[in-house]
């Protein structure tokens, strides 16, 4: 592979990363296939940026690395992409990804340890956020818990017709919904682990 087909292949997954986490446009369903052709890309101003990323990432890192600054900013320019800032997330990003099913369970014990049954933590009171998103919110719990704990609980749709608030939290419901196909699990592991988490507050 040379130089300029590896980035062009690093400046097109972003750009159908970024198209998944602002648009419509399904990365999984379109295989990350975009419009965008290897022309478009060499007038590019920016297209060094993509040729020092393909140079440093191979293509499973280069991958997490854009899913984890789009995550952060959904919107990001690509000016951005060298910066320590965008490194640092892809780290801590990774690091999570590396130590999941732990953080999974150390922030299930955090969440089961205020309250007094696991309902507690998902019903919306008067339109206010929920227990556990507001754990989100303050950093006590990671993001992917929400989300696997939605994947077998199913309170996202609930949390959506009840929570009153039309601004922020519609931005969370999307951010859940296109990070998703990107979140690998051992949905049974993970499972049993929830499973005996609420069953010991019960």
């Amino acid at each position: 592979m040379n130089v300029e087909s590896s980035g062009f292949e690093c400046y097109a997954l972003f750009h159908a990363l970024k198209l998944h986490f602002t648009s419509k446009y399904d990365f999984v369903k379109y295989s990350g296939k975009t419009n965008v052709t290897q022309d478009s890309f060499m007038i590019r101003k920016d297209k060094f940026t993509f040729y020092k990323l393909s140079r440093k990432y191979n293509k499973d890192d280069m991958f997490g690395f854009f899913v984890s600054n789009l995550l952060e900013k959904p919107k990001l320019w690509s000016g951005d992409l060298l910066s320590e800032d965008a490194e640092s997330t892809f780290k801590v990003w990774q690091k999570t990804q590396q130590s999941l099913f732990y953080i999974f369970q150390q922030d299930l014990s955090t969440l089961m340890e205020d309250v007094d049954s696991p309902q507690q933590l998902l019903k919306v009171v008067d339109g206010e956020y929920p227990l556990l998103y507001n754990n989100y919110v303050q950093s006590r719990i990671k993001l992917e818990t929400v989300m696997i704990m939605n994947q077998f609980l199913n309170f996202f749709p609930m949390w959506t017709k009840r929570v009153d608030d039309d601004l922020i939290f519609p931005d969370f419901i999307q951010k859940c919904t296109k990070y998703a196909p990107f979140l690998n699990y051992d949905a049974t592991k993970y499972k049993h682990a929830l499973k005996s988490q609420m069953c010991a507050v019960v």
